[in-house]
């Protein structure tokens, strides 16, 4: 089938979007089977984990892991009573909340992680050559970083 110009980046964005459905659902299954703790936790742990000692202030945290900070801020609760993180106020803000990765939370990082990247490999990675990769992040990082010039306000 021929498609018209532009057709294909509809195309493109209706198979990103089944892509991500369908793998994500996946993950998250395996995760939950063979994981310590739930996907988005994870992802929440991994951004924290890369942020280092100071960790993330709670808006960053929700811009990182795509939630909204309302959500954010109640699984970051639910990540503190387990231990897994802490809430610190900012020095100098009262508005700002800063969450931070206990050694708990590194745990149960590591505990979860070969379930989380077997789950990537076998559900995404393995449906691609190097080069379709290659290209699909190079694509899709232009995407994300294309409001970064942007101010809003």
């Amino acid at each position: 089938m021929v498609m018209r110009e532009g057709e294909y980046r509809v195309e493109a964005w209706r198979a990103l979007l089944l892509a991500h459905n369908a793998a994500v659902r996946a993950i998250e299954s395996d995760v939950q089977r063979n994981g310590r703790i739930p996907l988005t936790w994870y992802d929440v742990l991994l951004e924290l984990r890369g942020a280092g000692e100071q960790g993330l202030r709670m808006q960053e945290v929700a811009e990182r892991v795509v939630l909204s900070r309302t959500r954010v801020s109640r699984l970051v609760d639910e990540m503190a009573r387990s231990g897994l993180v802490t809430k610190e106020p900012d020095a100098t803000d009262k508005r700002v909340t800063w969450a931070v990765i206990t050694d708990e939370g590194r745990s149960a990082l590591r505990a979860t992680a070969p379930a989380y990247m077997r789950g990537i490999r076998e559900h995404f990675g393995r449906y691609l050559t190097d080069e379709e990769a290659a290209v699909i992040t190079t694509a899709l990082l232009r995407v994300a970083h294309s409001g970064d010039d942007i101010q809003l306000g």
